[in-house]
């Protein structure tokens, strides 16, 4: 340290002190960026679209993945993310949504500088078969053959996402696990028929855990398809297949993370993102900081 003077000094330690600090605001024990699925606020978005944003930059999260814009452009969706403090890494379409605009999503992610468009539920070929169906009902209704002509979907839309410099991927439910024919899951059907080139996988654990499969299993058996990880947690003390599953605060529930992010930390996981599904016990942001603490500080 010889020959550094007191400015170049103060200096140094203010920018290792800005570097700490960054540093906390990352999530252990993969050393990402605390991300949020903004589902998580669906009901706050369309009230207050920058404020809830500037609300969320507030309590630590830094990424963020949309499920839907709200009739904003995309000019507004990267202001507004830009003056939160947040980046706007993905956005959600059911297959319904995306396989007849694709064109204009894709022109909408690059002029708001997403990197990733996500499939969030797939579709039946024939859709009058949905005809009159819940959502649920819908998904149970999706035959192997249908999961079969999904995957095609996905890598038609996957090519051309990726021809723009954009990266498809899809994410899970549960119907993709406890859904199926002869021991096959869907979800199986969709990692053997898709191109890895072009569709990556969205792990959302919690869904994986209600389909009845561990994700564990499938980070550690296909550790190169998975670059996003949804987190959420459900309390499962007396809780049976076919039940409505009850939302909770992380670390307030029954997934076991420690295994989890144990097999993540040897998959391909480039993103990650907490998503609470309700809110029963306490008011909805008082949870999400909650959450990002837990993730900030994982596994304290």
């Amino acid at each position: 340290m010889a020959g550094m003077n007191r400015r170049t000094f103060l200096k140094t330690a203010a920018a290792c002190a800005a570097m700490l600090e960054t540093r906390g605001a990352f999530a252990n024990p993969l050393g990402l960026p605390i991300g949020l699925q903004l589902y998580s606020v669906r009901d706050y978005l369309p009230k207050d679209f920058a404020g809830t944003l500037k609300r969320l930059g507030a309590m630590g999260y830094q990424d963020v993945e949309a499920a839907g814009f709200f009739g904003h452009s995309a000019a507004e969706v990267k202001q507004a993310m830009d003056d939160a403090g947040l980046r706007c890494v993905s956005a959600h379409y059911a297959l319904a949504q995306l396989q007849p605009k694709v064109d204009e999503v894709i022109q909408f992610a690059k002029d708001a500088g997403l990197s990733y468009v996500i499939c969030s539920a797939p579709m039946m070929r024939d859709p009058s078969r949905a005809k009159g169906l819940s959502w649920n009902a819908t998904m149970e209704a999706v035959s192997l053959d249908d999961w079969k002509w999904n995957a095609d979907q996905f890598n038609t839309i996957g090519e051309k996402i990726h021809a723009a410099g954009i990266q498809f991927g899809y994410h899970n439910h549960f119907v993709e696990f406890h859904q199926k024919e002869g021991g096959v899951r869907p979800y199986d059907i969709i990692l053997k028929n898709t191109d890895a080139k072009v569709v990556t996988m969205e792990m959302d654990c919690g869904w994986v855990v209600i389909g009845g499969a561990k994700p564990e299993e499938y980070l550690t058996k296909y550790p190169k398809r998975f670059s996003m990880l949804h987190v959420k947690e459900f309390k499962l003390d007396g809780w049976k297949p076919g039940d409505e599953p009850l939302s909770t605060e992380m670390n307030q529930g029954s997934l076991d993370y420690k295994s989890i992010f144990a097999a993540a930390s040897h998959a391909s996981i480039r993103h990650i993102f907490v998503e609470q599904e309700a809110f029963p016990d306490m008011e909805p942001f008082a949870a999400l900081k909650l959450d990002a603490d837990w993730l900030k500080a994982f596994p304290g």
